[in-house]
């Protein structure tokens, strides 16, 4: 059935659902319908509270915010970015996604290191990442993001610091092996050494200084929602199967079969299941299945774990105008970014905090950074244990005994994440054969969701 009277069901009632039925019912298609696996919207996006404090316990940031993103412009129509974001100067800001951030940092041996003393590591792995960009996949001496890296640092490293002494060489490689270790959080990676350097390349980042939403990135799922249809989206209805190329009905339609049983007719599907999910259950979720090509790209998508750790403090252990913390292994100086005991060392993969924006309440909060199977073990740990853990890293670091945690909280992003598993590993780095996903030609099927577009990658991100 053709035009604005043709049945479309849109599975998956995250952002990219939300925004694809807004569109459609904006341009006067009168029959689309959302079937949504849990009791909520907005997937990933899901805020929260500490004590009395708003938190993104999902997606927190809006990466290059400007007029060429998307969500920014949604965000904006809705009123819900400060007065700073919205300034030209900001969304024409070309920061490659790693933003100036006012840093403070601390060894293990409870020191805080002078900023200006480790601005050489910082600057060194910045330049490392910008040159990222010029590899390519006709240059095989580097197998990975990783081992460019590493490699890169060590040839730099002899010409730039061959004038300090090797305490301080030792501990400049430290400090790259705690940015490098924030890296495998940007991209929820075990270690860097697991994405690939030429479809690393490909990641294009869009301008503008990273910017929140006030009062919390679920509102701007919440006001996209109120303006759909009455009754448009089911909630807690799951879906089994879906039966296209005319496998279930005599016309040209699709069949969506729920874990109910139930069968609902449609003439288009649009799946905006999370790209994780879609990995782990696509042998099951198609009938007939995917093509051989699309099936080999979905298998090779790069997904990982990476969590957040909220702290508070009743007073703060940082600089004024702090907005990162950087903790520094003194004994990591052959540049790692993974933990080999993970059982034992887990811990030392946290190895930066954000500052939290002050809020009316003027509690003091961190946000820590995990993430790989290190973050997965910690999600295995008691309470009581994990909060200890987290604790005696600061007092370590900051060489304070008497500093204590009044309220710390963990924030998962994938299998278990908000106890959902619909909501399956929804951080992505870019691997190899994924091209034949994208490229749909002139089938009959096609996927959506946030990740999955060319060259852009337009993220709402946990950092």
């Amino acid at each position: 059935m053709a035009g604005v009277d043709c049945q479309i069901l849109i599975i998956g009632c995250g952002i990219s659902g939300v925004t694809a039925a807004k569109t459609l019912t904006d341009a006067g298609f009168n029959k689309v319908r959302i079937l949504e696996a849990t009791n909520r919207s907005g997937g990933r996006l899901l805020t929260g509270t500490l004590g009395t404090d708003i938190i993104d316990l999902g997606a927190a940031f809006i990466h290059g915010p400007s007029e060429e993103n998307p969500v920014f412009r949604v965000a904006r129509h809705y009123w819900l970015l400060s007065p700073e974001a919205l300034t030209e100067e900001n969304q024409s800001a070309d920061v490659s996604e790693r933003p100036p951030m006012v840093s403070n940092w601390f060894s293990c041996s409870g020191q805080r290191l002078s900023a200006k003393d480790m601005r050489p590591a910082l600057i060194m792995y910045s330049q490392i990442m910008d040159d990222t960009s010029m590899c390519s996949s006709e240059e095989p001496q580097w197998t990975s993001v990783g081992h460019f890296m590493r490699s890169e640092a060590k040839r730099r490293a002899a010409e730039a610091w061959k004038d300090k002494d090797e305490a301080t060489r030792n501990l400049l490689f430290s400090a790259l092996s705690a940015l490098f270790k924030v890296e495998c959080c940007s991209n929820a990676s075990n270690s860097m050494d697991d994405i690939d350097l030429a479809g690393f390349c490909t990641y294009e980042n869009l301008k503008g200084l990273d910017c929140t939403i006030q009062g919390g990135f679920e509102l701007v799922i919440k006001n996209l929602v109120s303006e759909l249809p009455p009754g448009i989206v089911t909630y807690n209805r799951p879906v089994r199967c879906v039966h296209w190329n005319n496998t279930e009905s005599s016309g040209s339609g699709v069949t969506v079969e729920c874990e109910d049983g139930e069968r609902i007719a449609a003439d288009h599907v649009i799946l905006t299941v999370p790209l994780g999910y879609l990995q782990k259950h696509h042998s099951t979720l198609f009938h007939p299945p995917l093509p051989p090509p699309k099936v080999h790209s979905i298998q090779n998508l790069g997904f990982g774990t990476c969590n957040k750790v909220f702290v508070e403090f009743d007073v703060p252990w940082w600089g004024p105008n702090c907005e990162i913390i950087y903790l520094v292994w003194k004994d990591e100086e052959d540049i790692t970014d993974h933990v080999t005991d993970v059982k034992q060392r887990w811990i030392r993969k946290m190895s930066s905090f954000t500052v939290q924006e002050k809020s009316e309440s003027h509690a003091h909060i961190l946000c820590g950074w995990i993430a790989g199977r290190e973050a997965e073990y910690m999600e295995s740990l008691p309470e009581e244990e994990f909060k200890q853990s987290v604790t005696e890293l600061i007092q370590r670091f900051t060489g304070e005994s008497r500093i204590r945690t009044d309220k710390v909280l963990k924030a998962k992003s994938h299998v278990k994440n908000w106890k959902s598993p619909m909501s399956d590993v929804h951080f992505h780095h870019v691997r190899v054969f994924q091209e034949t996903l994208l490229s749909c030609q002139k089938e009959s099927y096609a996927l959506a969701g946030l990740v999955i577009r060319g060259r852009v990658v337009l993220t709402l991100t946990l950092q």
